[in-house]
């Protein structure tokens, strides 16, 4: 069936950096340009002290986290089915490094494939809780 069983942990992922230049970027794609995210001068009087990254910045490296260290499947192909759940319990200040780990929930089978449910955990290097718990869905097809 599959590499992936449910319990089996994957990552932490490389460290991923988090400069303005990558806030404004998403803040220019999505039109989210709300002054925490993209006025430093604003931010540093504001309730973070700085510019803070876009919680959906934040989920948006999980592909890229998951693809270095979920194993990826032989054949078929897989899609992003979904999420379940997002929380960002922490902010991502500007120039912080964030990395992601990768845990199997479950399995089930489906004709042609399999769906598998993650718990995806976003770190950001020297805090002290998650910035973002997500419980992604996958389709794998054969």
């Amino acid at each position: 069936m599959t590499d992936l069983t449910p319990g089996t942990e994957f990552g932490p992922s490389s460290w991923i950096e988090v400069p303005q230049e990558k806030i404004d970027a998403f803040a220019d794609a999505t039109g989210d340009r709300q002054w925490i995210h993209v006025d430093p001068d604003r931010a540093a009087a504001g309730p973070f002290g700085t510019t803070i990254g876009h919680g959906y910045l934040t989920l948006s490296l999980l592909p890229v986290m998951s693809y270095e260290v979920v194993p990826r499947q032989d054949g078929g192909m897989a899609v992003n089915y979904g999420l379940n759940r997002v929380r960002f319990p922490a902010p991502v200040p500007v120039g912080s490094r964030v990395r992601g780990s990768f845990r199997v929930d479950s399995i089930d089978e489906f004709e042609g494939g399999f769906q598998a449910t993650m718990t995806a955990t976003v770190e950001r290097d020297g805090g002290d809780k998650p910035v973002c718990v997500a419980e992604l869905v996958f389709r794998y097809y054969r």
